[in-house]
């Protein structure tokens, strides 16, 4: 019983000073420092050794201006644990008050504790930068390095010239730091630049890092320097250049085409479809591996049949019989085999033919992976026959076996598009709450675009006509029956006039004119939003989808302005950071 009273005691306890805690930062947050002083006061009385309220305290003092309360603190701190951290809080309190000369005086003496013990150099420094004295935070740990090689602190140094607008030596240092710590460092360390590469207002940051990686590959022939310059214009999605790189790569280490395939598969992800052609295509010339030539000439027929019109169907046809041919039927050729029947299906309208093979395909010895994938395509291909509850059966068993792994993810989102394609909008919308906060990025945006479609045409209508219509025009794109999808959204334009639904119609025949290469239409059907549904959440996608067009026709004046609206009105667009390059480039910065 004593145990248990006690037991009681220490939660109660425990319970009360965690109430205390966050009412004290509470009002701290709040700006209400009379009342969280007094409760980091009541704090320190029962955790006195606490630095975190300690500081929190002093923290207040000084946003009162009781400077004299403050210092006293301080003093009486550093008297009794003689923390060497505790002179640049001192020294603060006097930068405060616009007494620099004291400032400096106790800044000038935990320098001197660094020099004494390097080791005192990890809270000291950490303090100066917290307090933005970017300078003494530099001289700290420039100290500590200076005297003990075997502290390292060369990554936060760059950080804190690149906080003084010191780029170029930001970008040095971090090279550096790469380079002689690939390692532990490396990948932070590129993550960093991604970032300022993404932030940075103008392309200087860019083209600063650009010129440091040329100028280390013409001084150093290591190949870690031309990986690194792939990898800068792999975020740039400049993958022509990267190329260059990779093949540089190649011609001194001719083992692996692992980085060139990862390459290609990137640039068709892209779209740049003459960067992957050429990669794929040194590829073939260049690896006697079977599996690499498969897997190119898979790719490379991917980007044919994308790109195709029906009067190229018989041509792709017969060279995927070849190339089937040639490589021969196993597991091997998979993804060749995969191909063929999603073609046969999808483009050729021969079903049965997809079917045979996949279910051929799943007689072989395959792993848990390619099953996963086969049963999926037999799903799109029954789906494609309006076999709703057959393919529901493929996608349900996909989910069961993967342990909401990306494919299982992506067969979760194909359940809630076939409820969707079958009118059952409020099982596709319970389904579709889940997968918005999916792991894989793509299936979450999927997911959410599908689910506001539904919520957003459901409130103005709750018998949801036109969003049923709209569900089978969809479903007619997703069988690639693209004129018959074309005249039924068409006819929701007519009859649905005004309605909800409109914008995202406009939307989708734009982008089947596109599909057909019929620009000018898509672009007509783009502007239709721009012009009367400046508030509606498809704009940026108008806009962007119209600047790409133009882009690609070579008119840059006319898609300059539409990125430009992006940028400046819609920053939380998933476009917005494309739309920012594209501009640039356009504008006429600095080759990046």
């Amino acid at each position: 019983m004593k145990k248990l009273f006690t037991f009681l005691f220490l939660t109660i306890s425990l319970f009360v000073q965690s109430q205390n805690e966050q009412l004290a930062q509470n009002y701290f947050d709040r700006g209400e420092f009379e009342k969280a002083v007094i409760s980091y006061e009541e704090l320190l009385k029962n955790q006195p050794n606490n630095f975190n309220f300690f500081q929190k305290a002093v923290e207040c003092y000084q946003q009162l201006q009781q400077f004299e309360k403050a210092e006293k603190a301080l003093q009486e701190r550093f008297n009794k644990y003689k923390q060497s951290n505790i002179l640049v809080e001192i020294g603060y309190n006097y930068q405060l008050q616009k007494n620099q000369s004291e400032a400096t005086k106790y800044y000038n003496q935990a320098i001197d504790k660094i020099k004494k013990n390097p080791a005192d150099s990890f809270g000291i420094g950490f303090l100066f930068d917290k307090k933005g004295l970017t300078d003494y935070a530099i001289l700290a740990y420039q100290t500590a390095m200076d005297l003990d090689p075997k502290i390292n602190f060369n990554y936060q140094v760059a950080l804190l010239y690149g906080q003084k607008g010191d780029t170029e030596t930001m970008i040095e240092k971090l090279l550096n730091e790469s380079f002689n710590n690939p390692q532990n460092m490396l990948i932070i360390i590129q993550n960093q630049l991604s970032r300022y590469m993404s932030e940075d207002a103008t392309a200087s940051f860019n083209d600063a890092l650009r010129k440091a990686l040329l100028v280390r590959i013409q001084k150093n022939q290591d190949i870690f320097w031309n990986e690194y310059l792939s990898w800068f214009y792999v975020q740039q999605k400049e993958y022509g250049k990267a190329f260059i790189q990779e093949k540089a790569i190649y011609k001194r280490d001719p083992e692996s085409f692992s980085n060139i395939i990862n390459l290609g598969q990137l640039a068709i992800e892209e779209n740049d479809d003459e960067a992957a052609t050429e990669i794929l295509g040194f590829v073939l010339e260049n690896t006697n591996d079977l599996d690499l030539q498969i897997q190119s000439h898979s790719y490379l027929m991917e980007m044919k049949i994308e790109k195709a019109q029906p009067k190229d169907y018989a041509a792709i046809n017969q060279e995927l019989d070849n190339l089937i041919k040639q490589f021969g039927v196993s597991p091997f050729t998979l993804s060749l085999l995969k191909l063929k029947a999603h073609f046969a299906t999808f483009n050729l309208k021969d079903a049965e033919t997809g079917k045979v093979i996949l279910k051929n395909i799943l007689e072989m010895p395959l792993n848990r992976q390619q099953i996963a994938e086969m049963k999926m395509e037999l799903g799109d291909i029954l789906l494609f026959e309006e076999k709703f509850n057959q393919a529901l059966i493929y996608y349900s068993q996909i989910e069961n076996e993967s342990n909401n792994n990306p494919i299982g993810q992506e067969a979760s989102l194909k359940t809630a598009k076939t409820s969707y394609y079958k009118a059952d909008f409020k099982w596709a919308e319970h389904q579709l709450k889940v997968l918005k906060s999916a792991s894989t990025q793509l299936i979450a945006n999927d997911a959410l675009d599908l689910y506001l479609l539904i919520s957003d045409n459901t409130v103005e209508d709750s018998t949801q006509v036109a969003l049923k219509k709209f569900s089978r025009a969809d479903f007619l794109v997703f069988q690639d029956k693209k004129e018959d999808a074309l005249v039924a959204f068409q006819q929701i334009l007519k009859e649905h006039k005004g309605d909800a639904i409109e914008p995202v119609t406009l939307l989708r025949i734009g982008k089947i004119y596109e599909k057909k290469n019929e620009y000018n239409l898509a672009l007509s059907n783009y502007q239709q939003i721009i012009d009367n549904h400046k508030e509606c959440i498809y704009i940026d996608e108008a806009l962007f989808f119209s600047a790409e067009i133009y882009n690609q026709m070579g008119d840059f004046e006319k898609a300059k302005p539409l990125y430009e609206q992006i940028i400046l009105n819609k920053a939380d667009s998933i476009y917005f950071v494309e739309a920012q390059k594209k501009y640039r480039k356009i504008r006429g910065d600095k080759d990046i």
